[in-house]
């Protein structure tokens, strides 16, 4: 890979920038100064520093998020904030995304990653991806529904859904539940419950897969996955 090119992509400047900087001797490869930036280096065996620094140049990042109500999923908006906005600047040369979606009003886990492989597995609805929320429902939950979304409800726009597993947390006026479904229909685990005659007030996605939710992250909070954590993403493709 060419030097300008890594810096770049690593947000230390554009090429240009990147062509004087090397000219005023601040870029090393190995320990020498590189004055020439189309020079191509091998960023896994050899060290790159810039101004001193030692670059770790990698071509991936892997981002979870708690994601706050009032943010949209998406990476770029004209009116809404997004949770790429949430993301500090050492993320935007990467131009991550978001894996899927979560409603503006939904919190909780979702993934940010450059990786367009590995989103494009995860969100194929042939790999049917578990993916689990918390729910408060206004209503009695009952075993009768617990049954009725194993075999699969029908939405209010006439799509049967694929069967869901559902798990009465507590049963009152407001409910406390959890729910698995392995599909990604618009706003699908609302209309699911809305098609029992029951409405959602809060939702939280708390796993994809085999990953959890780091309870330890606050709305709005993220940090980069663990690779135990990767492993676990990768075992979904």
């Amino acid at each position: 890979m060419r030097i300008d090119k890594l810096l770049s992509n690593m947000g230390i400047g554009t090429r240009k920038d990147i062509k004087k900087f090397a000219k005023d001797g601040l870029v090393q490869v190995d320990g020498k100064v590189v004055k020439d930036s189309s020079q191509h280096v091998d960023p896994d065996h050899q060290t790159i520093e810039f101004d001193g620094e030692v670059i770790r140049y990698r071509e991936f990042v892997y981002l979870m998020l708690n994601k706050p109500p009032g943010v949209i999923s998406a990476t770029e908006d004209l009116v809404e904030r997004t949770v790429v906005d949430l993301l500090d600047a050492q993320y935007m040369p990467f131009e991550v995304f978001p894996v899927g979606r979560l409603d503006k009003d939904t919190e909780g886990l979702l993934i940010l990653t450059n990786d367009g492989k590995m989103a494009h597995e995860l969100l194929s609805p042939r790999k049917h991806v578990p993916k689990t929320y918390y729910a408060d429902v206004e209503g009695i939950v009952t075993e009768e529904d617990i049954v009725s979304f194993k075999n699969g409800v029908r939405l209010d726009d006439g799509y049967q859904t694929l069967p869901a597993d559902l798990v009465i947390l507590q049963s009152g006026d407001v409910s406390q539940v959890e729910i698995t479904i392995v599909e990604g229909k618009f706003h699908q685990v609302k209309r699911m419950f809305q098609a029992v005659g029951k409405r959602v007030n809060y939702l939280k996605r708390i796993q994809m897969g085999a990953l959890p939710l780091d309870p330890a992250l606050s709305l709005g909070e993220y940090r980069e996955l663990t690779e135990e954590e990767l492993s676990l993403l990768k075992m979904m493709e």
